[in-house]
C-alpha cells in the first residue's frame, strides 16, 4: 500500500517572549490564573513588520533542509492559517515565492485551529492520486495582531509561531494512516472575529467597535472542545482498530490544558503519552500541532514505527482527527 508519509518538518517561533508578569500590567489578571485557567506561563510575539508568511518562511526552509530537498522539488504548498498576510493573495503563494518553489500550485486553508488537520487530509488526497508528488503542508499564525490586548478572556491565551512538513508517497505501513474532519456551522458564535470580511467590512465602525480582534464565549467553547477531542479522537482510533494503548503519543491542539486533560480522560488516555508545550508558547492556533511535532522529532523522541494520535478543534466550530504510524 502506498501512504503519504512525512520525511521532514520544521518550526519557528519568534524571539519576544511575553510572560504572565507582563500581561498583569496589562490587564485585570495575574500568572496564578491565567496558569490555572489555561497552563499558558509564556507566548512568543512577533513585532510589528512581521507577516504570517515570514514564519511560514523560516519553517519551511528547515523542513526543507531536513529533508535534503531543494523548493523546486515541491508540487505543493498548502497553509493552514487564521491570519493570512493579506485577505488575497493567499499566505502559500507569499511563501512560494520567498522560498522559490517556482512549480509548486499553493493555496490556503482556513478551518480554524484544525486547519493543519485538513492540509494533512489534502496532502494525503494528493500523494495517493500520485505517490511521486512532494507536499509541504503548514500551520502558521500571527495571533498577536488579531486579540484584543484588553481582553483578559483572551489575550493570555494566544501566541504566534509556525510549523512545516514535507510529505511524499511511500510503499509499507509508515504515514498517514487516517484523517477525520468535522463542522458544525451553527456554533460559529462560540469564536470569531467578526471584522473585516463581506458581513462587517472595514469601516471606522467596525474599528471603533473593535470588530477586528477574536470573539470567544469561553465556558461554553469549553465544553464543545472536550467532547469534539474526545470523539474525533475516540473515532480515529475505532476507524483503524486501536485501543488508546495502542497510541504511542497524542498530539492535541494545545488550547488549553484542562481540554486536553478532560479529553484524554474521556478516552482512558494516560497524561504522561500526551506531548505538552502550550506552557511555552500558548495557543498558536493552526501553528500547535506542526510545532508539536517537530520539536518531537529533533529531540529524538519520535521512533520508527511510533503510532501518533492528533486531534484539534477550532472555529467554525471545526474539529478533526489524524493517526500516524512514523
Amino acid at each position: 500500500m502506498i501512504r503519504a508519509r512525512i520525511i521532514s518538518t520544521g518550526s519557528y517561533v519568534p524571539p519576544r517572549v511575553l510572560t504572565n508578569a507582563e500581561l498583569e500590567k496589562m490587564v485585570d489578571t495575574s500568572d496564578e490564573w491565567i496558569i490555572s485557567r489555561s497552563g499558558i506561563r509564556e507566548r512568543r510575539i512577533v513585532e510589528r513588520d512581521v507577516a504570517t508568511s515570514d514564519l511560514a518562511t523560516q519553517a519551511a526552509l528547515k523542513a526543507l533542509e531536513m529533508a535534503g530537498m531543494s523548493a523546486e522539488e515541491l508540487d505543493f504548498i498548502i497553509t493552514g492559517t487564521n491570519s493570512p498576510d493579506m485577505f488575497f493573495p493567499c499566505t502559500s503563494c507569499f511563501l512560494q515565492s520567498k522560498i522559490g518553489a517556482k512549480k509548486a500550485a499553493g493555496f490556503d486553508i482556513l478551518a480554524g485551529c484544525t486547519s493543519f488537520i485538513h492540509t494533512l487530509s489534502l496532502a494525503d488526497k494528493f500523494i495517493k492520486e500520485n505517490p511521486k508528488r512532494k507536499v509541504m503542508v503548514l500551520g502558521a499564525e500571527i495571533m498577536s495582531k488579531i486579540t484584543d490586548w484588553k481582553d483578559r478572556g483572551t489575550c493570555v491565551l494566544f501566541g504566534d509561531g509556525a510549523g512545516a512538513v514535507i510529505l511524499t508517497g511511500e510503499e509499507g505501513d509508515r504515514g498517514i494512516l487516517s484523517t477525520h474532519l468535522h463542522s458544525d456551522g451553527s456554533l460559529w458564535e462560540l469564536l470569531y472575529m467578526p471584522g473585516g470580511g463581506s458581513a462587517n467590512p472595514s469601516s471606522h465602525e467596525t474599528i471603533d467597535r473593535n470588530l477586528h480582534c477574536i470573539k470567544m464565549a469561553g465556558n461554553q467553547l469549553f465544553k464543545v472542545a472536550v467532547r469534539a477531542l474526545a470523539e474525533v479522537s475516540q473515532e480515529a482510533l475505532d476507524f483503524n482498530g486501536l485501543k488508546s494503548g495502542d497510541i504511542d503519543f497524542m498530539i492535541p491542539h494545545q488550547a488549553n490544558t484542562r481540554i486536553i486533560e478532560a479529553a484524554a480522560k474521556m478516552i482512558s488516555f494516560p497524561m504522561d503519552k500526551v506531548y505538552l508545550n502550550i506552557e511555552r508558547f500558548g495557543n498558536t492556533s493552526s501553528a500547535t500541532i506542526p510545532i508539536a511535532l517537530d520539536e518531537m522529532n529533533r529531540s529524538g523522541k519520535l521512533k520508527t514505527g511510533n503510532l501518533i494520535l492528533m486531534c484539534s478543534f477550532g472555529t467554525g466550530i471545526t474539529w478533526g482527527g489524524a493517526v500516524i504510524r512514523w
